[in-house]
């Protein structure tokens, strides 16, 4: 891999810790000379509700550990002072639009710190494993939380407040930061990863108020695309490929909003900078890479972060997509098409045009160390990459029957026999990376491809699970470290692959 370009130079993290605690409320005591301009009182998100939460002591799960989770994650990479330096400068603002330059800076500073962090440019700070996405995720929040609860010293409106935490959540994904070269001789790659999901639950020990242990979740989807952010990798045949990354959020409202559309459109629109891949990455189970071939509009059966699900089953029978549409991806109509559908009912299935034969021949996991517990058979790679074909339909989109082809899918490339795929007339259940919200987003990558009239690779990786843990409790131990950092370098092959294919 070519050396990334720096940003360490434009980063400065030597700031004065200034957070001592976290309130009951959630959100970081960040103070000033004299006090600071946050109330307490006004309600956090449900994301920013966690923020408090503390785990089971490790060795007595009757008491609880000294910090809260997201604490331990914020100072464990060095981020203790984004949110007070961050507060302070809101509290000094004295209109909206000095607020906006505000909150745009210090969160495209908190990317460029994450992205450093991970890149090893400069000196890692924390205590936490440079690779770690997790301190990311929970400085966000809590930027985030004090602008909720920032009182200003002008009036705001709960839109203009809206708009502001929403700028801070765009930016601190890197969604402003795709900047890829103009004109030949360059190939443009831009891959997506997602936040941790799954916080809520787990073991939680007997400790009064203490959280479950799925608190400690991160994303290897997210590891990997603030390890890939800014990179330039030379391909086979001597191009250079420019690889820009940004993170998703796990809830649906977001993506409804158009996060994807919006981060990816401008450069699917012809001109000097269309990229010439589209990548989309998230996390599965076991130890294998899911390479997915079709993808489905239908959505909702899971909650998202902010435990919210669109389309709950009814009497665990699934509701139908048929004038339903929170059960359906809505899509928005900025960024091109429709080229043959209409946006008002895109279509139920959209395919893969990832380069799947060079991906799985090229043994991407050769070389990458094996975490401990890993069960891919072939012992000769870290893990397994398989074509995933499988996908569930509504054969009559009018009754709830479901019809599942393809599975389980074959281990082998090419398959014995060619793969169904989905009825012309049939409604999605699921795709092959089932209707949550990582097959939502590699539908609506692919159909933006469709909208723009486009043939370059587009899809979605699934990667193995990474949630493997030595203790109960403990934040983080060698064995979490080992999964992200294989599961990270085989994504990064795999992109390189497309790479070379665009």
């Amino acid at each position: 891999m070519i050396r990334p370009r720096s940003r360490a130079a434009s980063v400065c993290v030597g700031v004065v810790m200034l957070m001592s605690s976290m309130t009951a409320a959630g959100t970081a005591q960040a103070r000033q000379q004299g006090g600071d301009c946050l109330d307490r009182n006004a309600a956090l998100s449900v994301e920013e509700s966690r923020l408090s939460l503390a785990l089971p002591d490790n060795d007595n799960p009757a008491v609880l550990q000294s910090k809260p989770f997201a604490q331990q994650m914020i100072e464990g990479a060095g981020f203790q002072g984004v949110t007070p330096r961050f507060v302070q400068q809101l509290c000094a603002a004295s209109s909206l639009a000095a607020a906006r330059k505000i909150v745009s800076r210090n969160a495209g500073r908190l990317w460029d710190m994450a992205v450093d962090r991970a890149q090893r440019h400069g000196p890692v700070r924390g205590a936490l494993p440079y690779s770690d996405d997790r301190p990311l995720y929970w400085t966000r929040v809590q930027a985030m939380a004090a602008i909720r609860q920032w009182a200003p010293r002008f009036p705001l409106f709960s839109g203009q407040r809206l708009e502001l935490i929403e700028v801070f959540d765009r930016t601190s994904r890197g969604m402003s930061d795709v900047n890829l070269p103009p004109g030949a001789g360059v190939k443009r790659i831009i891959v997506s990863g997602f936040d941790p999901y799954t916080l809520d639950g787990g073991p939680a020990g007997t400790a009064p108020g203490a959280t479950g242990n799925n608190i400690r979740h991160g994303n290897p989807s997210g590891a990997t695309a603030l390890s890939l952010d800014g990179t330039r990798y030379r391909t086979a045949d001597g191009t250079i490929a420019a690889i820009e990354a940004y993170t998703l959020p796990v809830s649906y409202p977001e993506f409804r909003r158009g996060y994807l559309e919006d981060t990816v459109g401008p450069f699917m629109l012809p001109g000097p900078r269309q990229v010439d891949a589209s990548i989309t990455v998230s996390q599965a189970v076991d130890s294998v890479f899911w390479l997915e071939q079709w993808n489905a509009r239908y959505h909702g059966v899971t909650i998202g972060n902010d435990r919210f699900r669109p389309c709950p089953p009814i009497g665990n029978v699934p509701q139908l997509a048929v004038n339903n549409p929170e059960c359906n991806t809505m899509v928005v109509d900025r960024w091109g098409g429709p080229q043959t559908f209409d946006l008002r009912k895109p279509p139920q299935w959209t395919s893969a045009t990832l380069p799947v034969g060079p991906m799985i021949a090229a043994r991407t996991g050769a070389g990458v160390p094996r975490p401990p517990g890993d069960e891919w058979p072939d012992e000769s790679v870290a893990f397994g990459v398989i074509w995933h074909t499988n996908y569930t339909q509504f054969p009559d989109c009018a009754s709830p029957t479901r019809e599942t082809r393809n599975s389980p899918p074959p281990v082998e490339y090419p398959p014995p026999a060619p793969p169904i795929p989905p009825d012309p007339a049939s409604c999605s259940y699921s795709g092959g990376g089932g209707n949550y919200l990582s097959n939502e987003s590699a539908y609506r990558n692919t159909l933006l491809r469709d909208r723009m009239g486009l043939t370059i690779p587009a899809g979605h990786i699934h990667t193995p699970d990474m949630q493997h843990f030595e203790t109960d409790y403990g934040p983080s131990d060698a064995t979490f470290d080992a999964w992200r950092l294989a599961i990270a370098q085989q994504t990064r092959n795999l992109i390189h692959v497309v790479a070379g294919q665009a």
